[in-house]
């Protein structure tokens, strides 16, 4: 009988990935990590749920993902892998918890290729309505596929062009927004606190509607972590997750922050236009013409970008599985280009499934997918901190040639653990999220059970010298 026992793990610095990112790629593509289609669209149905008070609700939630960058902005710095997390969670906590993570997060990012190509389809089925919206969402793949299979540098353009696109109008939104305040836009009366403290004060629905707020913004600010992983693929990838991770704190304070705090202020938040659309209701306002067709643009730019670093994403982290035997070989084969066509062929694949699904039967197996992935950002997150929690003790004194460390180790660490704890039990109590939890923690124990399994034999950590060596940087 063949053996089950899984490969030996092929050398983690993929010498065949291209490494041509430059940091204006690396800083845009850490931008765009956290702005999403979310931000523009879903944070109305949240300013609702709570209030003004869901600015608290975005200044938690952004608190977590800030320590959570940190700490992997540590062992980033010190270890540029593209399996990132992934990779130090085999370090750190096994093998069998590697291979866990790894297929967990390629896995949400599938599904989310899925769900940005309907969503892009539709707007596009708006403008040309004589196109079906299917067919749309097969353009929008195929595009973003051929971007991704074509080069790492094409992948880096379209994303660095569409997070400009994105920052200059949250620039451009945060400017106006300023100016309106301030009574400085003609027609447009300063509207103090008003809208802050006069709509049934700052905690309108209570404290209890902040808290499930915490649960609905949270996952708005996922796919920060995506700079670490393209990071493997630049000219100089330590300064790339250096710049990356220490801009993370200005971008939620800037970007989140600042133009929700503009939203609240601007409009009563319990507005029927701020529901459907806050940033159109702020634009129409100003008094700016076509806020809807502008908006459409902006979204159908996020959502573009979602598709492209979703799908590399996916694909990388498949990729990195492949080296070190937790997937089909075949997908770690690199081609001329420097990219590892076969995973990003295995990622649009399933990415195709899901998106027929999504037309084919949207109530049932599509919703059953999509939940099976509402937890996995917290997961990630958690598996983050144990990692960095673990690997940081066992450097002991050498701790200290770190050139990024997480603050006041092992304190906030251990608060970023009991808040994604604590958020964890959140979605088990707040009904809207139970469902969700429930089904991503069976897919996830279906995962770690085949993980353990595998490495039933070899459960153990790598090391402890090699982990040393290998998270300490070099010339140290």
């Amino acid at each position: 009988m063949r053996s089950h026992a899984p490969a030996e793990p092929a050398q983690t610095d993929q010498p065949g990935l291209s490494k041509v990112l430059k940091p204006r790629h690396l800083s845009m593509i850490a931008i765009a990590g956290v702005i999403g289609a979310g931000l523009f669209v879903g944070s109305g149905a949240a300013i609702q749920q709570a209030g003004p008070g869901i600015l608290v609700a975005y200044a938690a939630a952004g608190l977590v993902v800030i320590l959570v960058m940190r700490m992997l902005g540590e062992m980033a710095a010190a270890n540029p892998e593209t399996g990132s997390f992934s990779a130090y969670a085999d370090k750190a906590l096994g093998r069998w918890a590697g291979f866990s993570i790894g297929w967990l997060y390629a896995w949400f990012w599938i599904i989310v290729l899925g769900i940005e190509a309907t969503a892009g389809a539709a707007i596009m089925h708006r403008w040309v309505p004589g196109i079906d919206q299917w067919v749309w969402a097969l353009v929008l793949m195929v595009l973003l596929t051929l971007t991704n299979v074509a080069s790492v540098k094409s992948f880096g353009e379209f994303e660095f062009w569409f997070a400009s696109i994105k920052v200059a109008a949250i620039v451009g939104f945060l400017l106006f927004g300023v100016a309106a305040i301030a009574g400085l836009i003609p027609g447009v009366d300063a509207p103090g606190l008003t809208n802050l403290t006069g709509q049934g004060g700052f905690f309108p629905n209570g404290g209890a509607a902040v808290l499930a707020g915490i649960l609905v913004v949270v996952f708005s600010f996922f796919g920060a972590e995506i700079a670490t992983i393209a990071a493997g693929e630049s000219t100089n990838p330590v300064n790339a997750v250096k710049k990356a991770v220490r801009s993370t704190v200005w971008r939620i304070l800037v970007f989140y922050i600042g133009s929700i705090a503009i939203v609240v202020t601007l409009l009563p938040w319990n507005s029927t236009s701020v529901a459907k659309s806050p940033y159109v209701a702020v634009m129409e306002l100003y008094g700016i013409p076509g806020a809807g067709v502008i908006m459409d643009v902006i979204v159908l730019t996020s959502v573009l970008s979602c598709l492209n670093s979703g799908l590399y994403t996916a694909s990388r982290m498949l990729f990195s599985l492949s080296t070190r035997g937790d997937a089909p070989r075949s997908w770690g084969r690199i081609s001329k280009r420097g990219v590892p066509v076969s995973a990003v062929l295995a990622s649009t694949v399933v990415g195709f499934i899901t998106v027929g699904l999504n037309y084919i039967a949207p109530d049932t197996v599509f919703l059953f997918l999509v939940n099976t992935s509402g937890a996995i950002a917290l997961f990630v997150w958690l598996v983050i901190a144990l990692s960095q929690l673990i690997l940081r003790r066992r450097l002991g004194a050498q701790a200290k040639q770190l050139t990024l460390k997480m603050w006041f180790f092992p304190y906030l660490t251990w608060l970023a653990i009991g808040s994604i704890v604590a958020l964890l039990v959140g979605m088990v109590i707040l009904e809207s999220t139970r469902e969700s939890l429930l089904l991503s923690v069976l897919l996830a124990a279906v995962v770690v059970a085949i993980g353990v399994w595998r490495y039933r034999r070899n459960n153990r950590p790598q090391d402890e010298q090699e982990d040393q060596a290998q998270l300490v940087p070099a010339g140290k």
